[in-house]
């Protein structure tokens, strides 16, 4: 079981340092689409390049980062019965939500995007707009597999967490209603 627990925060290791990498993403972000508007509006210039630069930070931002939103329990989630549940019922919950549902559907993704990616790997295909832009939509397309198989990762570590809490092996995780109620 210390194995378990072991690859469990491996991984939460992993996608928590991953997370607060490409958070600064974010600012980039914010600092590129600055700049383009100051070039367009006030300059008149304009950059292709710079321009998709955002699309790819964006998608980044969000696609990357999704396994480290999963570790932080800050997706969306159907709070009526699990919130009020014991910690138990949570583990039990989150145990069969990763198997029947968080773990298929990433595996469906990948397997549906694989074709899609490995297209844009053959060709190296890049920007609709030739050379203006960047040539690396390829790249880009490969974001998907990084995304089912970060947040599929993230899944295992959850599931793995949840089966040390039934076994008693590891304490109940906080959730965010009893950080709401002064519980950390």
């Amino acid at each position: 079981m210390r194995s378990l627990q072991g690859l469990a925060r491996a991984i939460d290791r992993l996608n928590e340092s991953i997370g607060v990498t490409v958070a600064w993403l974010a600012l980039a972000l914010v600092l590129v689409e600055f700049t383009v508007v100051l070039m367009r509006y006030v300059f008149g210039v304009g950059s292709v390049k710079m321009q998709e630069s955002i699309v790819y930070m964006h998608a980044t931002v969000f696609m990357v980062a999704a396994g480290y939103t999963l570790l932080h329990n800050g997706h969306v989630r159907c709070d009526i019965f699990y919130a009020a549940a014991s910690p138990r019922r949570r583990a039990l919950v989150d145990l069969i939500g990763v198997a029947l549902f968080l773990l298929p559907t990433c595996v469906l993704i990948a397997w549906a995007a694989w074709p899609y990616v490995a297209q844009a790997w053959a060709v190296r295909e890049g920007s609709p707009e030739g050379s203006l832009g960047i040539p690396a939509v390829f790249l880009l397309k490969s974001i998907i597999l990084v995304f089912a198989g970060l947040v599929a990762l993230q899944g295992i570590a959850l599931a793995l967490h949840s089966v040390l809490r039934l076994a008693g092996l590891e304490a109940a995780a906080p959730t965010p209603a009893d950080a709401a109620e002064g519980g950390l």
